[in-house]
Parts: structure tokens; C-alpha cells; sequence
């Protein structure tokens, strides 16, 4: 059965090769991005002209933004089977180097953006007792990396958010998934989209060379085994499709998509589900 699917954050990577993606499979496609007669103009018209594509403006930092995007597509198909968010930034600095301001800004696109269309489609998948959410993660959503701290603390709050729904919401038969996506050559790693950095210079110079020389070095790896394993963003794309054609009651909560993992990130997501069971029974909590 073909779907009404939303995506966020469509104008660029995961989340046009997305949209593109099933709308070639013959999903209608609510492709929401900022900017559509702005900066995304050429993006939003390219998308448009596809089978199956309907263009949305919507910026998940604002509650108007979102409260209209999801009225309107509401309005217009009477449904939502499916919401994609998509819509992310990256950071990258050492953690005292971050305004409290710039941690804020991380939050508001990664955690509060999520948040923001729950509430918008929910009411909507409950009356229907139908939904799925799929939610874009990162490979290391359990736990943090230095130099990129605030950006994995939003994952992992966004992570938190998405076990919590899935938990309320199994009586209304909405399922919620999140992927952890590992690094991608997409424009969030190659620089071509802006992510929200360590923004104090004093702070940062008072480290010295030996944190940017680590910090350098982390980078290098990891871009060295993206090249490795020939990290391909139609992975993420694949996965969603996958994930959408999978019967009801068959999707994980959490669904990794990292080669240079190499099994790891399963294992962690096993062991994490594992623990917290034996945790719960020790509770006398039944969910």
C-alpha cells in the first residue's frame, strides 16, 4: 500500500535522496524544507517537478512553521501515514567552547525540531490509530565523543524522546523507529551545510595546540574509514524504504545503518535493550 510520507530537512543529502527515493517507489512525498522561494528555490522547484513530490515551506525551529506545514498537508490528504524527520545540524568544538546560546541553537533544530512535529502529526495518527515516525539518529547515539559533544548530547535526548513515544503511543498502533547513521559524505560532513560550532576563541586558544592536533586527528579518522567503506547516503534512503515496507509490528526501535561500525553499533543497541529489560523487571515495571 502506498503512503503519505513527510520529510523533513529535504533541500539537501538524506533527506532529497529521501524524498527522491519513494517517490520513484510511488509514495506521495511531502517534501518540507526552509526556504522554498529563498535560498532553496532551485531545490524546491527541482523536487517539485517529480512524480509524486508536493513541496513544503516549514522550518522545524519555528512552532507557527510547523503548526501550518502539517495543517495544510492534514487539509490536503487527510493524512499523514508516515513522518520522516529528517531535519538536522552538526557541531563540532570542545564542549567548554560553546556558548550556552550555540548549545541552544543544536537543540532547538535536533531535539526541539523532533519535538515539534510530534505534536503536529500525533493527534492526527491517533484518531487513525495508524502511524509510523521514523527519526534520523547518529552511530553513536548512546553515548559521546569529545569535540563533538553537544551534538551527541542532542541525539541522544532526541533518542530518549523517541523510545518514550514509542512506549505511549503502542495502544494507537504508532510505531517509531530511530536510524543510527553512522558518518555519510553528505553536506553536513563536507562543510556545504553550516552546523552550530564551539564559538568561544579565547577559550579555544587556551587549549592549545594539543586539543586541535586531537581534534584533527579524530577527524582524520574518521573521514579516513568514511573513504574506507565507501560510506553511500542512498544507504539511509534505502533503509527508510525498508523500514516503510515492513509490516506492522516488524520495525525495530532502533535501526543502525553503519558499516564502519562493523556490527558494533548492533551489538550496543542489543545490549542497551537487554539491560534496560532486566532493569525494568528489578522495577516491577510492566511496559
Amino acid at each position: 500500500m502506498k503512503k503519505i510520507v513527510l520529510v523533513t530537512g529535504t533541500s539537501t543529502g538524506f533527506g532529497k535522496l529521501i524524498t527522491q527515493t519513494l517517490a520513484k517507489e510511488g509514495h506521495t512525498v511531502i517534501a518540507a524544507m526552509r526556504g522554498t522561494t529563498g535560498k532553496n528555490e532551485a531545490v524546491a522547484i527541482e523536487l517539485s517537478a517529480l512524480p509524486n513530490v508536493d513541496v513544503v515551506e516549514l522550518d522545524v525551529t519555528n512552532d507557527e512553521s510547523v503548526k501550518n506545514a502539517f495543517a495544510g498537508s492534514l487539509e490536503k490528504y487527510g493524512r499523514i501515514d508516515v513522518l520522516v524527520n529528517n531535519a538536522g545540524v552538526s557541531g563540532f568544538g570542545l564542549a567548554e567552547a560553546y556558548t550556552i546560546n550555540q548549545v541552544r541553537n543544536m537543540f532547538e533544530v535536533n531535539f526541539y525540531g523532533v519535538l515539534r512535529t510530534y505534536d503536529a502529526v500525533l493527534p492526527s495518527m491517533r484518531e487513525h490509530k495508524s502511524g509510523l515516525i521514523i527519526n534520523i539518529s547518529t552511530g553513536a547515539s548512546g553515548f559521546t565523543l569529545p569535540y563533538m559533544v553537544p551534538y551527541m548530547a542532542s541525539k541522544f535526548a532526541m533518542e530518549s524522546l523517541v523510545e518514550g513515544f514509542d512506549q505511549e503511543l503502542k495502544a494507537y498502533g504508532i510505531e517509531n523507529v530511530s536510524i543510527q547513521s553512522g558518518v555519510y559524505p553528505t553536506e553536513m560532513t563536507s562543510g556545504g551545510k553550516a552546523g552550530f560550532n564551539a564559538d568561544k576563541e579565547d577559550i579555544i586558544a587556551a587549549y592549545g595546540d594539543d586539543a586541535a592536533n586531537a581534534f584533527n586527528a579524530m577527524g582524520g579518522a574518521m573521514f579516513g574509514k568514511m573513504a574506507d567503506f565507501k560510506m553511500n547516503p542512498q544507504t539511509i534512503a534505502d533503509g527508510v524504504l525498508h523500514l516503510i515496507n515492513l509490516n506492522k509490528g516488524e520495525r525495530p526501535l532502533r535501526y543502525p545503518l553503519d558499516a564502519i561500525a562493523q556490527g558494533t553499533d548492533h551489538e550496543f543497541v542489543k545490549s542497551r535493550a537487554e539491560i534496560k529489560d532486566k532493569w525494568l523487571k528489578n522495577y516491577g515495571f510492566s511496559i
